[in-house]
């Protein structure tokens, strides 16, 4: 079970839903996520959905008659394809344009939801929901849930999910998140749950372009830079990764992944020099990449 409260800096809580309108995409937490290389087509997405949730706002205000806000959401796609990484955004942008009080994110996994005897799957999911409250719940291969047949203590996390998300549906959203086809069957496995979960959004695996450019930006993020063969080599290594690659092998992460590894390669290629400057301690050279 992993907690992130959403960043903080220079941003403020909006005090009414014009005003949220006003601020809409000069919020922190849009620029970040405008800054996620790539995902354009989830990003005008998230301007969709959180727009809405705004303009139904007002439209309430003004006693028009206004949708149900329900923003519970289903992330479908391979793994480090940013599914997480938007989650923890999309709850920074909906607290600072006041659609949720908190908008921390808590991730959890089946072995977070599920107990071991009758009953016990009812209390764990309700002690989940009650950390969640003001944020979004976060249910990574969330398919799993009804994996283990009939009489799976699963399916009773389910249920208890589902009713929190009516109890509480002005306080808390829930995003469920795992591989495109097991999405799919685990919406059908329960009847109440395709109803409540109506925005979908795919995550497209990264073209090498974008895993190049998301590696500088680690890089830079670390005070590292490349030399020029290294930058045509790491280059070449993501066009051969992407024709070869699994769906599941990793996308981002196989990025960070091989960065980190870099890093470590570079250390110890310096660590018995007698003398560093800036240059040496900053560069990685096509050497240091596995």
């Amino acid at each position: 079970m992993k907690y992130t409260q959403p960043g903080t800096a220079g941003g403020t809580p909006v005090s009414s839903p014009a005003d949220a309108a006003y601020s809409f995409c000069r919020t922190d937490a849009f620029r970040e996520l405008e800054k996620m290389i790539g995902l354009k087509s989830v990003k005008k997405t998230i301007a969709e959905i959180s727009a809405y949730a705004l303009i139904q706002a007002r439209r309430n205000q003004q006693s028009l008659k206004a949708d149900p806000t329900a923003l519970h959401m289903v992330f479908r796609g391979n793994p480090g394809t940013g599914k997480t990484s938007v989650a923890r955004i999309l709850g920074g942008i909906f607290k600072e344009i006041g659609i949720l009080p908190k908008g921390h994110l808590l991730e959890v996994e089946r072995a977070d939801l599920v107990g071991e005897y009758i009953g016990h799957t009812a209390q764990k999911t309700r002690e989940v929901l009650k950390k969640a409250n003001g944020g979004i719940l976060f249910i990574d291969e969330a398919y799993t849930l009804a994996r283990g047949g009939g009489k799976d203590f699963g399916h009773e996390a389910i249920a208890t999910l589902v009713k929190a998300m009516e109890d509480q549906r002005n306080d808390l959203i829930v995003i469920l998140a795992g591989y495109c086809l097991e999405m799919d069957a685990f919406m059908l496995s329960n009847p109440g749950l395709r109803s409540r979960f109506a925005l979908q959004i795919d995550f497209p695996d990264y073209d090498s372009e974008e895993l190049f450019n998301i590696a500088l930006q680690m890089y830079n993020e670390r005070d590292y830079e490349l030399s020029n063969r290294c930058r045509w080599k790491l280059k070449c290594n993501l066009d051969a990764f992407v024709k070869s690659h699994h769906p599941h092998s990793g996308n981002a992460r196989y990025v960070r992944n091989l960065v980190e590894k870099s890093v470590r390669l570079q250390a110890l290629r310096l660590v018995d020099r007698e003398y560093l400057n800036r240059k040496d301690l900053m560069t990685i050279e096509a050497v240091d990449l596995p």
